[in-house]
């Protein structure tokens, strides 16, 4: 089995579904729809070429530095842009907040990490921590986006713990794969590196999906704190 040419359709399907709700979620008209699929799928063919030509790639490009440097403006720049741009702003306000939730199932493909790391094309204790953590994540999204779409006060404190995990499951997938990449910022040094996820089509990850979930999780916790402060 291909691995790669699997990741690829398994990602490229991902993506399709993130940017497809998001886009419904967030416009309150055809004309928004389009051009936030048009504005999401853009940064989709950016990531792609950046991985096709290895441009942070270690050997090639500008290495762990350049995806650490990638990977924070890519969540500082939709961060940013959602709070600036109002209609996104009330885009993020208006969207069901399950639907938020819901766009987690994606991280099932956290197996991808397992099957990688299995094959020897990714390190411990990267490849375990990011593949189990989106697996849990992407498990639960279904039912706890249910929680959230009931929205009691019980409900919403369990909204509040998966937030947490989620968002720090991320956050901890980027820092170990910093850090287990070659480059002066490498703390484990393993047989194998994370080297691959500056390629195609591993770079969807911490380039594309990865910014975009932490950004919809913050979104959550606006949302909580909004609701709460309203109770």
């Amino acid at each position: 089995m291909n691995t790669d040419l699997v990741g690829s359709i398994e990602l490229t399907a991902s993506a399709a579904i993130v940017i497809a709700a998001l886009s419904v979620g967030l416009g309150s008209n055809a004309v928004t729809r389009i051009r936030t699929a048009a504005w999401l799928s853009g940064w989709f063919v950016l990531v792609a070429i950046l991985a096709a030509t290895r441009a942070l790639h270690y050997q090639h490009g500008l290495g762990t530095p350049g995806l650490g440097i990638a990977v924070a403006l890519t969540i500082a720049i939709p961060c940013i842009t959602v709070s600036r741009v109002k209609w996104l702003r009330e885009g993020f306000h208006r969207v069901p907040l399950g639907l938020l939730v819901g766009v987690h199932t994606v991280r099932l493909l956290g197996v991808s990490f397992i099957i990688l790391y299995a094959a020897g094309r990714l390190p411990a204790p990267f490849a375990p921590v990011a593949g189990w953590g989106d697996i849990f994540v992407g498990a639960t999204a279904l039912v706890i986006a249910w929680l959230a779409y009931r929205g009691t006060v019980n409900a919403r404190a369990v909204v509040w713990i998966w937030n947490v995990i989620g968002i720090a499951d991320l956050i901890a997938a980027v820092g170990l794969g910093v850090i287990s990449s070659p480059g002066p910022l490498r703390l484990i040094f393993t047989e194998s590196s994370s080297a691959i996820m500056t390629t195609l089509p591993w770079l969807l990850i911490p380039g594309f999906l990865v910014p975009l979930l932490i950004t919809v999780h913050i979104a959550v916790f606006v949302r909580l704190i909004n609701s709460g402060s309203r109770g």
